[in-house]
């Protein structure tokens, strides 16, 4: 009987025998050749600075209660602020949780202006 309560004491104990988490985990990666600056990201219902991204570079993953396929995102390259407002999130369903990550370009050929192409990928 000993056995058994030490037994069930120490399986409650052992780490990864948590419940399952229902947040969405984010990161970054600078799909352009330009180094980021000042990266921040806004999912309608968080605010996060992603701080500084070289190109090529991704970051760690943050984690989000709420997040949908894509996100303001304003960050500064090659000295020019350049930001991605989206309009609205209507008709639009959050994402699923697990692990996702925003692939963020620069083209800057489209107008004269330096603008965001974001790119959702399911990790």
């Amino acid at each position: 009987m000993l056995l058994w309560l030490v037994l069930a004491m120490v399986s409650a104990t052992i780490p990864g025998c948590e419940a399952p988490s229902d947040s969405v985990f984010i990161r970054l990666k600078n799909t352009s050749d330009f180094d980021y600056s000042g990266v921040l990201v806004n999912t309608a219902f968080a605010n996060v600075d992603f701080g500084d991204i070289a190109s090529g570079e991704t970051t760690q993953y943050k984690e989000f209660s709420v997040v949908y396929s894509y996100a303001f995102v304003q960050l500064q390259a090659d000295g020019v602020t350049c930001t991605l407002q989206p309009i609205d999130y209507v008709g639009e369903k959050p994402l699923k949780k697990g692990y996702y990550t925003y692939e963020i370009d620069v083209n800057d050929e489209a107008g004269g202006e330096n603008r965001l192409v974001l790119v959702l990928v399911e990790d």
